[in-house]
């Protein structure tokens, strides 16, 4: 698995250098956190977050506050759970959960740091300028997800190697959708398999995405990496066992409870 991160702007020092400045004015600085998916999915990662402050001299509740934003896969939520974290004048933002929290906090404010994880290339996104040259307000590290994806299309295909039509379920309303199935439909060509796309951005989609797979009748389903597909991984592992289809999934979460 290949994996491509990078650090934007000044890192973690300006976000450190923030927060310090704003405890000079303030008895507690105050982190904001906004996430696309649910706390209780990201527990370990918020556990591994505050550990990350704890090495660095803060401890939440003794020296510094944190105000938890979370979407719960209801992308649409996003740019006022950020605005309200701007409107609360925290020192600094982390943005997590795919690339629609990073680009919803870049978009409510130009001069509060952002330290995020994104999930897509962030130069043809817009969220920074270039690689070597920022600028802005952001830093983080970015993983090329849709790589993963191509390798996963391909493990599924040595592991079903009679399948021909595959489905492949993306999120619309992820900004990384496009590319995602853009790079499945080309690595799915390249072994000769033939792909069609499917579409769910809301809970209501599930259905239309079921009565679609018994129209199709594909020979393995492969579903992208989301939060949103994360929140509903129940529905989604029992949707593949109802029409028993072979599927893989970017989380081992799926596999826990059977898919």
């Amino acid at each position: 698995m290949r994996r491509r991160e990078f650090i934007l702007g000044l890192g973690g020092a300006t976000a450190l250098w923030s927060l310090a400045a704003h405890a000079q004015q303030a008895a507690t600085p105050v982190i904001g956190f906004v996430n696309s998916s649910s706390p209780h999915l990201y527990a370990p990662f918020v556990r591994a977050w505050q550990q990350g402050l704890a090495e660095t001299g803060y401890a939440e509740g003794r020296n510094v506050a944190v105000e938890y934003r979370w979407a719960e896969g209801r992308y649409e939520r996003l740019p006022e759970l950020a605005a309200e974290l701007v409107r609360r004048r925290v020192a600094v933002i982390a943005a997590t959960g795919g690339s629609v929290a990073p680009l919803a906090a870049k978009d409510a404010t130009t001069t509060i740091p952002i330290v995020c994880v994104f999930d897509g290339d962030p130069v043809a996104f817009g969220l920074v300028a270039s690689i070597n040259r920022p600028g802005g307000n952001v830093t983080g590290i970015s993983m090329v997800a849709s790589i993963i994806e191509a390798k996963q299309l391909e493990l599924l295909h040595e592991l079903v190697p009679k399948a021909r039509v595959i489905a492949i379920l993306v999120n619309a309303s992820n900004s990384n959708a496009k590319i995602i199935a853009g790079d499945l439909q080309a690595a799915a060509r390249t072994l000769g398999l033939e792909p069609h796309v499917l579409d769910a951005s809301r809970e209501s989609d599930f259905d239309a995405v079921s009565a679609m797979l018994e129209r199709l009748r594909p020979d393995a389903l492969v579903v992208a990496t989301d939060p949103f597909f994360l929140d509903h991984r129940d529905r989604l592992v029992a949707l593949t066992a109802r029409h028993a289809i072979p599927a893989v999934f970017g989380r081992r979460e799926f596999a826990v409870i059977g898919g």
